[in-house]
């Protein structure tokens, strides 16, 4: 068996959703909203599926897919785009970075990774035979330093993967930080690899810069968006790719030899999708907000520590006064005993873990996030704090 994947435990989302589904506990672990996502978008795929082409669409995507995609971040981040030669459409962001880690990445090449990490980035970098370095971000602010770069990228780096909006630590970084990080992509002529899924999902009118608009990033970036984070509906997986020519050539061979294409039904209602209105993201931002609001006021009143939360769909409680217990054993207790399932933050490390941080998903109905704060309430007087 492969060792990349023959050793790999089960990820932590299919262990903390499975105790939850064991145990009847409220599921704040796994970041899937409840909402059903906007219903004209659903419409639009129920009714291609009906009365639409259900064979083999074209390995790129559809072209109005394709010519949505660059109209939608012409008009959202002010990217150029050539939709014929720049634009791909993949089944999920997960599969996109697959097919950009296996296009620029060769045996031995580096990989610079953050951490913490979506727990898929570190197995396509070994699958694809590239060696990790890693930089880790520090809380409660999560962001690197000038120091942090020197000490990863050598001239054997081929690539980074970076990922801004961040998840698990809810940060969106600054135009000072994509600057720094560019300007060592180009030292040392390496790709960036930009995971870019929470584009829409940030609050508090910050805003978002793509990394293919810093300077001199054009030609070396590839932009990864995802239509299941920007219209609530996780389980499309209809991934969202934008590079220069000469890079979308050889991800697109990728591409081919992973799923070769995408149902044609969820490609047209994404391409009607990204043509809405500009209310429907506001509205769909001030909706997670106002939950992320009403989650952190009720966990500060128990005594919890939350940490900012600048975007996604999640919070991290920082739980270091809390005697006795890591991220590890306070999420297994806090499922078991109380009935809620948490996603604790080490699992997102490859080494020197962080073991004082455990995250929550906010994305939820009023129903759900209300059941969890009674039980949140049970389990902070069980741990010592206010409650």
């Amino acid at each position: 068996m492969n060792p990349v994947f023959s050793e790999l435990p089960n990820t932590i989302f299919d262990v903390m959703s499975g105790l939850a589904r064991e145990l009847g506990a409220i599921n704040l672990g796994q970041g899937f909203p409840d909402d059903p996502g906007p219903e004209d978008v659903r419409r639009k795929a129920a009714d291609a599926v009906l009365h639409g082409w259900n064979q083999y669409p074209p390995m790129m995507g559809l072209p109005e897919l394709r010519q949505a995609i660059a109209a939608h971040y012409a008009r959202f981040q002010a990217v150029d785009l050539d939709a014929t030669k720049e634009t791909m459409v993949t089944s999920g962001a997960t599969e996109a970075l697959a097919a950009a880690m296996f296009a620029v990445v060769s045996p031995g090449d580096e990989v610079v990774l953050f951490q913490p990490m979506y727990d898929a980035y570190l197995p396509l970098v070994l699958r694809a035979g590239g060696i990790p370095r890693f930089v880790n971000l520090r809380p409660p602010q999560w962001t690197f330093t000038r120091a942090d770069l020197e000490a990863a990228f050598t001239p054997r780096t081929r690539a980074v993967l970076f990922n801004n909006p961040l998840n698990p630590c809810a940060t969106i970084f600054p135009d000072e930080q994509l600057a720094l990080l560019a300007e060592f992509c180009q030292r040392f002529d390496a790709t960036a690899i930009c995971d870019e899924v929470w584009e829409h999902v940030i609050f508090d009118d910050r805003r978002f810069t793509s990394m293919l608009t810093v300077a001199g990033m054009r030609d070396r970036t590839i932009k990864i968006g995802s239509a299941g984070k920007i219209f609530s509906l996780t389980g499309w997986k209809v991934g969202l790719v934008a590079a220069a020519p000469d890079l979308m050539k050889v991800i697109s061979k990728a591409h081919q030899f992973l799923t070769f294409t995408t149902p044609p039904n969820l490609q047209i209602a994404v391409a009607y999708g990204l043509a809405k209105d500009e209310s429907y993201f506001t509205e769909m931002r001030l909706r997670f907000q106002q939950s992320r609001d009403r989650f952190v006021l009720e966990l500060n009143a128990m005594g919890f520590k939350p940490m900012h939360n600048h975007g996604t769909y999640f919070v991290n409680v920082d739980i270091r006064d809390i005697q006795g217990v890591d991220d590890t054993a306070f999420a297994n207790r806090l499922v078991r005993e109380f009935g809620v399932a948490s996603i604790p933050v080490s699992a997102f490390y490859a080494q020197e873990p962080n073991r004082s941080t455990v995250r929550f998903c906010f994305a939820k109905s009023d129903s759900t996030l209300d059941e969890g704060l009674i039980r949140l309430r049970r389990a902070a007087r069980a741990f010592g704090l206010r409650g």
